[in-house]
Formats: C-alpha cells, sequence, structure tokens
C-alpha cells in the first residue's frame, strides 16, 4: 500500500504529537527534581548566613580583645623597664 500526500501528512502530524506528549510528561519529572534541588539549596544558604553571622561575630570580638591588647601593652612595657625593686627582708 502507498502512502499518498494526506497519510504521509497524518502520520507526521501524530509523530510530533507523540513525541510533543513524551517531552512533556518529562517536564513534570524535571520540576520535582528542580523543586528538590531548589529546597537544598535554600537549606544551604540559611546554613552559609548563619556561618557568616557566626564569623561576623568571632571577628568582632578578636578586634575587641585585639584593642584591649594594644591598650594594656603599653602598660606592660612600662612595669618590664622600670627598675627591679628589691625585696622585702
Amino acid at each position: 500500500m502507498f502512502l499518498n500526500q494526506q497519510h504521509k501528512t497524518l502520520a507526521r502530524t501524530f509523530g510530533v504529537a507523540i513525541l510533543a506528549a513524551a517531552a512533556l510528561s518529562g517536564c513534570a519529572t524535571y520540576k520535582e527534581e528542580f523543586a528538590t534541588i531548589n529546597s537544598r539549596l535554600d537549606a544551604l544558604d540559611v546554613k552559609v548566613q548563619g556561618a557568616a553571622q557566626s564569623a561576623e561575630s568571632a571577628n568582632q570580638s578578636a578586634q575587641q580583645a585585639n584593642q584591649r591588647l594594644d591598650q594594656i601593652e603599653g602598660r606592660v612595657q612600662q612595669l618590664e623597664s622600670a627598675p627591679r625593686r628589691t625585696p622585702r627582708g
């Protein structure tokens, strides 16, 4: 049986429809995978933000400690360079 032009067009249309249906059915799977990945990325982002805040807090504490050390360094140098006292007794 020979296919005429109408049969060829009909077969091509069905072929395209089948391919489109197969392609679109895969989109639902990808949407679920993307949703899972996005939720994991969101959770990771929250953890990174928390770590950044902790690092900033630690940095501020270290700066305060360094300032305190700078304040007492002059006094320590004075005490070290002062003449030695003789013990009583």
